[in-house]
């Protein structure tokens, strides 16, 4: 499908049902705001050309209000605002449904070649690997994993899910009867909680798409690696593995305790017991033979009584090893009548085992070394901190001393729970098998005791050296990357926690944070440290005989390392290790992008066909020294622009003061707190790269998508090597995917919303400065790719980004205005505080990976 082509699909399946669902729900008499919907259009058309005539937000809704006689008090005001809100949060949802429905019919096939075309062209041909393998070989040991987080992005109450769903489905078969009573329904629904979720439910609100979506896409995912492959005995189940942080990341939310995780490892379990059950009932209807008819019937009754018990549980073995003797029945006695529908069960039950996904444990750094410093002292290795120790001391008493500890010896609630998890950890992989929880993530790792920290304490807490878990450190910032190879082959010379990497077979997970990278280090070094970090590690793996697997932090936006997947990891070079893709998906972009069946198979197939593209050219993606070189520079270049920013007087309080900041802890989005620690006062490195993110994307001017960038070109091509500059876009996968998805962030700027801010007099000239850096690295990029416009090489993304900002004009107008009338001190302060914190939501949901 040619790109015209594709944009004349978009606009009949897309923004032509859309326009005419839209002018239907416009039309809707809802309660108490029955004439809003009249009034949209005309606001939306005002605050266009308003905002074009550079009026700020308080002159275009004041003289919006004045031609409406209806709208007699500044209440009637304040209430017809509220009710715009609530309709344009539920345009939002009605495009997001119609475009989801027209997502087979957009799939991009010339922008890569799906898993089925890489398999089949790629038949017999061995990778430019030393290896020798061919590709079926390497897909019998190559991983994936998608891990679900619980970042507060994701703020749709079930009841919303579902009718969304149900929109979705209707829009597909163009029912507009249904279609009608639909939006009614989602016009009188709530689309927001009516409190802050706790752990728990945050995790059940994902679990329902592992219920109701990924139990199935899965399966298909599997069954067609063996259609593809023409292998029936295609076994490796870790081609498309779930994660899961809901309940297991406590990393600065103290709402989440070892009895949150251990009742989050229930829930999933019970889940997937629900779904076995429901399979079981379709193969009794139809194993009605004598020989196997009563192991069915004994086995759906074993897997019902472990649905809603949690003190109840079903191990791996007792379900599958049924299967596989009902399995050999049905081929030796029954003419293998429906062995295809017993084999899909078998290789979902394989796949997801008695766990459905596996909890990660993710705590700070900081937290190991306050647990463990306690411990020291109560057994009297210490007397106050760990610096009465040498280095050599501390590790010889972290890798060889043995240490009985008990959770209730110690007073501080932090540390008891620490403890208690740790020990949890061994009750969950008994109830939920191994695979239940066995990834133990540490933030802000910087030193060696970022893991010997955790390697200690799992030997004093489960007594013994053989643990089954794998230690996972998460470098982040440009300090701990710049040091992570030097750090693991340090490790991997301590004889003890070698011999513990060996029995997890080999393989060694390390994260790569690329939020707080980014907030850290700006867009272009943090990416590009990133990388040079994974060369150096897998480098560092290789010599010590490790397989490296590397394990990214992904958010949505590409400031928060988002953008399009399969560009960026095809990208990779062949100096990085390419032995699985991991990463996390947060909780916006699983609804925007693992949603449905169709997006999810989409997008992990993507994954896969990425690992089989590296395999296969990954000589097309080595870099020359030269590229290198100039990479480095830019790097360098965007970095000190960016670190200029990110030190400047009026940087975090032009974010306190000008931006949705500080009512992101308002909103009912999620159960962690917006910032690390208790600090009166704002310090960047505690700020959490969600609302820093957000907030700029809130003020549509995502400077952490793009800044630095424009002004490391423009001192390249100042210094005559524009050439250079459009060789490396040409010739370098890596540098083309920054420069794309940088294009992706400049593309939903919208600096004509704040322009009034030029002539404040605290604010102004920061706010130029913005301005500046943004319409130069727009300049720059278009001049080194050769586009004519940003995203050319995308245009259905273009126009959808288009019509999304569009969309939420009047809500991002609102926000502004309520933002400047908080300002103004009026007596409806209040009223307007809780006008900039609703608007938060709508303008999330519309640019679909904001943060």
């Amino acid at each position: 499908m040619g790109s015209s082509t594709k944009v004349q699909e978009f606009r009949r399946s897309v923004q032509n049902k859309f326009n005419v669902y839209n002018s239907l729900f416009l039309s809707l008499p809802f309660r108490q705001i029955r004439k809003t919907g009249v009034l949209i259009p005309l606001l939306q058309s005002e605050c266009r050309e308003g905002l074009n005539a550079g009026r700020s937000p308080v002159d275009i809704l004041d003289s919006f209000f004045a031609s409406r006689s209806e709208l007699e008090s500044e209440d009637d005001e304040i209430d017809f605002l509220f009710r715009v809100v609530q309709y344009v949060e539920r345009q939002v949802v009605l495009f997001d449904s119609v475009e989801d429905a027209a997502f087979p019919l957009l799939q991009d096939a010339d922008e890569h070649l799906s898993l089925k075309d890489y398999i089949q062209l790629t038949e017999g041909q061995s990778g430019d690997s030393s290896d020798g393998k061919s590709v079926r070989e390497h897909l019998s040991s190559f991983g994936t994993r998608i891990v679900f987080t619980a970042h507060p992005t994701q703020f749709y109450p079930p009841s919303v899910i579902k009718i969304i769903a149900k929109l979705r489905r209707f829009i597909s078969g163009n029912d507009i009867s249904s279609i009608d009573r639909t939006l009614q329904q989602l016009g009188l629904t709530s689309l927001i909680k009516s409190h802050k979720p706790t752990p728990l439910e945050e995790a059940r609100n994902i679990i329902y798409f592992l219920r109701n979506v990924y139990f199935d896409a899965v399966g298909e995912i599997f069954a067609d690696i063996k259609r593809a492959t023409r292998d029936d005995d295609f076994d490796n189940t870790k081609i498309i593995q779930l994660g899961f942080w809901p309940g297991g990341d406590r990393d600065g939310n103290p709402y989440v305790t070892s009895e949150t995780t251990t009742a989050v490892a229930d829930e999933l379990r019970m889940t997937l017991m629900k779904c076995y059950y429901e399979e079981l009932k379709d193969l009794e209807s139809k194993l009605t033979f004598r020989k196997v008819e009563d192991q069915v019937s004994q086995l759906k009754q074993a897997v019902y009584e472990a649905m809603f018990d949690p003190e109840s549980s079903l191990p791996f073995e007792q379900i599958i090893n049924p299967l596989r003797t009902i399995r050999k029945e049905l081929v030796s006695d029954y003419n293998g009548l429906y062995l295809e529908e017993v084999d899909s069960f078998i290789d979902k039950v394989n796949i997801f085992k008695s766990h459905f996904a596996t909890i990660d444990i993710r705590q700070n750094h900081n937290v190991h070394k306050r647990v463990v410093s306690q411990i020291l002292v109560q057994n009297g290795a210490i007397s106050r901190t760990l610096d009465e120790l040498d280095t050599d001391e501390l590790i010889a008493v972290l890798l060889n001393r043995d240490i009985e500890i008990r959770a209730e010896d110690f007073e501080d609630d932090l540390i008891r729970d620490t403890i208690q998890t740790i020990r949890q950890v061994r009750r969950i992989q008994d109830k939920n098998g191994e695979k239940g929880c066995n990834r133990y993530v540490i933030s802000h790792s910087e030193d060696i005791f970022s893991v010997l920290f955790v390697f200690a304490l799992f030997r004093w807490c489960w007594g013994q050296e053989d643990f089954r878990i794998d230690i996972i450190p998460l470098f982040e910032s440009m300090d701990g990357m710049e040091r992570a190879g030097s750090i693991m082959e340090a490790l991997f010379n301590f004889p003890n926690y070698r011999s513990h990497v060996r029995r997890r077979g080999d393989r060694q997970t390390m994260m790569l944070g690329f939020s707080d990278g980014t907030k850290d280090g700006g867009y272009l070094q943090a990416n590009w440290s990133i990388y040079n970090t994974k060369e150096a590690l897998s480098s560092v793996c290789d010599a010590s005989g490790i397989k490296a697997v590397f394990f990214d932090g992904r958010g949505g936006p590409p400031a928060r390392g988002g953008g399009k997947t399969h560009r960026f990891y095809a990208s990779q070079s062949g100096n990085i290790s390419n032995h699985a893709i991991e990463l996390t998906i947060q909780g916006q972009v699983i609804t925007s992008m693992y949603g449905t069946k169709e997006h999810f198979k989409h997008h992990c197939e993507q994954l896969i066909a990425a690992g089989i593209h590296n395999y296969v050219f990954e000589k097309e993606n080595v870099i020359s020294n030269s590229s290198r070189a100039l990479f480095d520079e830019l790097a360098r270049l965007s970095y000190e622009k960016y670190t200029a920013l990110k030190n400047h007087p009026m940087f975090i309080p032009y974010l306190e003061n000008k931006s949705t900041l500080r009512y992101y802890t308002r909103a009912n989005v999620g159960s962690r707190p917006a910032t690390r620690g208790t600090q009166e006062t704002l310090e960047l490195k505690n700020l959490r790269a969600i609302p820093f993110v957000g907030s700029w994307s809130q003020l549509k001017q995502n400077v952490p998508g793009y800044f630095g960038i424009g002004s490391a070109f423009k001192s390249i091509v100042d210094d005559g090597r524009l050439d250079d500059l459009k060789a490396l876009f040409r010739e370098v996968p890596f540098f083309k995917t920054l420069v794309l998805n940088s294009m992706m962030s400049l593309s939903k700027c919208n600096f004509e919303l704040t322009n009034y801010i030029a002539d404040d007099a605290e604010y102004g000239a920061f706010w130029r400065m913005l301005l500046a850096e943004f319409e130069l690295s727009k300049e720059m990029v278009l001049l080194v790719s050769g586009y004519t416009e940003l995203m050319e090489e995308e245009p259905v993304s273009r126009n959808s980004i288009a019509i999304r900002e569009d969309i939420v004009m009047p809500l991002l107008v609102i926000q502004q205005y309520a933002l400047q009338k908080i300002e103004l001190n009026t007596n409806r302060k209040a009223m307007y505080e809780k006008i900039v914190t609703r608007s938060l939501y709508g303008n999330i949901n519309a640019s679909r990976n904001s943060v």
